[in-house]
């Protein structure tokens, strides 16, 4: 065999070796699927119950999953934003395993370039697009790309303005909503960062704790929109919550009940490195900041609003 196809043969394994992992994953997913779908009832009682890890950053999947087997769901359209490149994501084993449509966004033109040059675009009915969201553009981003009306699922993750995004949206009627919480802001207190239409995560403060909502004011949002809380993850960073008129045999939560306090640690110092302080510290290194608090309108510190 000469040099050539001797390179060739290298460049051919190491190009389907990720197509390969990628089937395994899905495969494995699958498995888990049907494996839920095949558990008694009573030995798993609520949605969280269920997770498994396919795409998702945790186990979304398999919340997801269930979810979507306890419901009706007419157009099989999700919009998702906050993708990065499109690795880790709510939407994907939708998209290959249930062959759903989509919507993603992400402010990065980076990550939107990795997309688009991938495999993902060109072999899945899929919908990439380059903004940085606000609560003013929300609307004019979905509508421009053909997504209206009652939907599947949306799912929120931006790192900052969630809550006002969220109350935003109203060209689009999701049967599911999945939202990024910030479990530092506690189980109770239905408070957001303030809104700035440039918010930027780490730029806000750099501890890179300092964004988001607390579940409780995401179901607060939730109870005015129609949704109930139904689940949440348990790494503690992910609600779920489906629209009154779907919700079928799903048992409506509270937040205190849905809450999980995240074990993930992603505090940094001035400089910009990883400190790993623990779940108190954290909280005590954003105290002082404001936050909302989205029914009375009251700002303060957040250290005002714990328990």
């Amino acid at each position: 065999m000469n040099f050539t196809m001797r390179m060739a043969e290298k460049f051919w394994r190491f190009y389907r070796l990720p197509h390969r992992l990628d089937s395994i994953q899905e495969s494995l997913g699958r498995i888990e699927s049907r494996l839920n779908q095949s558990v008694a009832t009573p030995a798993l009682s609520r949605p969280q119950d269920y997770e498994f890890k396919v795409y998702s950053q945790w186990g979304e999947d398999g919340i997801i999953d269930h979810i979507l087997r306890s419901i009706q769901v007419e157009t099989k359209v999700f919009v998702e934003f906050g993708v990065e490149s499109y690795i880790e994501a709510n939407t994907l084993f939708l998209l290959k395993h249930r062959q759903w449509s989509g919507l993603v966004i992400d402010g990065s033109s980076e990550n939107i370039d990795a997309i688009r040059s991938g495999h993902v675009l060109w072999r899945y009915d899929l919908i990439a697009e380059c903004s940085f969201i606000t609560r003013e553009n929300i609307n004019e981003i979905i509508s421009r790309n053909h997504v209206r009306g009652d939907i599947g699922l949306l799912s929120v993750d931006i790192d900052g303005n969630d809550y006002w995004v969220w109350q935003a949206i109203d060209c689009i009627e999701p049967r599911v909503v999945i939202c990024e919480y910030n479990s530092l802001f506690g189980p109770t207190a239905p408070v957001s960062t303030p809104y700035a239409a440039d918010f930027y995560r780490t730029a806000a403060d750099s501890s890179n704790l300092y964004y988001g909502a607390s579940i409780a004011a995401l179901t607060h949002l939730a109870h005015a929109r129609g949704y109930s809380l139904v689940a949440g993850n348990s790494a503690g960073n992910n609600a779920f919550f489906v629209r009154n008129d779907c919700l079928g045999t799903l048992v409506p939560q509270r937040p205190e009940d849905a809450y999980v306090q995240a074990g993930f640690r992603e505090s940094r110092t001035k400089d910009g490195r990883v400190d790993l302080l623990t779940f108190k510290e954290r909280q005590t290194a954003i105290a002082a900041l404001p936050v909302v608090h989205v029914i009375s309108g009251v700002q303060g510190p957040l250290r005002e609003f714990l328990e």
